[in-house]
Order: C-alpha cells, then sequence, then structure tokens
C-alpha cells in the first residue's frame, strides 16, 4: 500500500496510532513492544521512521526525553476515525453514505445487534425514541 503523504493514516500508520492511543505517552521501545506482542517484529530504526510520519501528518508529537521522544496523539481516535471514514466515503462511494452502507450490509460483516444499534443510532439522530 502507498504511503500518503497527508489525510488518513496507512494500515500500519493506524497500527501504530493505537499503541499510541492506548499509551497515552510512550517511547519509540513502547511501540516496538507493543507491536511485537501482536506479531509484528519491527527494528528501532523503523518505529521512528512511522512515528516521524505520524508527526509530519499531524496525528502525533513528540516531546524529548533523555535521548530519545515522548510521543503522543494530538488527533483523538474519533475524529481520526471520522476523517479515515469520511475519506472512504468521498473515494470509494463518490460521497454516498447510501451506497456505503448497503455495501458494509452486504458484506456480511455486520451481526444482527450490529443492525439494532445502527437502527437506535438512526432514530437518535432523527428525534425518535424506541421502545
Amino acid at each position: 500500500m502507498a504511503r500518503r503523504k497527508k489525510g488518513t493514516p496507512t494500515e500500519v500508520e493506524l497500527e501504530f496510532l493505537q499503541v499510541v492511543w492506548e499509551g497515552g505517552e510512550v517511547t519509540t521501545e513502547d511501540v516496538r513492544g507493543a507491536l511485537q506482542k501482536q506479531g509484528r517484529s519491527l527494528s528501532d530504526g523503523s518505529v521512528r521512521k512511522v512515528l516521524s510520519i505520524l508527526d509530519e501528518k499531524g496525528y502525533v508529537s513528540r516531546r524529548p526525553q533523555g535521548r530519545g521522544f515522548l510521543y503522543r496523539a494530538i488527533v483523538p481516535k474519533e475524529k481520526a476515525n471520522r476523517h479515515m471514514v469520511t475519506d472512504l466515503l468521498k473515494r470509494a462511494f463518490g460521497g454516498s453514505a447510501a451506497l456505503m452502507v448497503a455495501s458494509l450490509m452486504d458484506s456480511r460483516a455486520v451481526s444482527k445487534k450490529d443492525v439494532e444499534e445502527i437502527k437506535r443510532i438512526i432514530e437518535e439522530r432523527e428525534g425518535g425514541s424506541r421502545k
């Protein structure tokens, strides 16, 4: 997958962001250790490079600590998720939320429980109440 200079994080960058969101403030070693527990073995240089890219994209900031840096997310997870969904909506579905939802429903990735929750959210947004 090609890296995008701006905009949404790549799949690998998102894995790193998950670690940063969960950890609050993390070192490169914290990120490396967390990813290693998930089965991804990376060099310290690779971890620093991806964190640097996330810094350039505006998703994390860093501050010096000893000989390294502490990284923290500056974009909340919810905002990043909205941005990624909006990007996908525009690029893959021509801006049509209905087509995107229909595609998701057709994929069988949505459980009956999810459907009920989606209905509840729609009714809430419309100002209705559910009995």
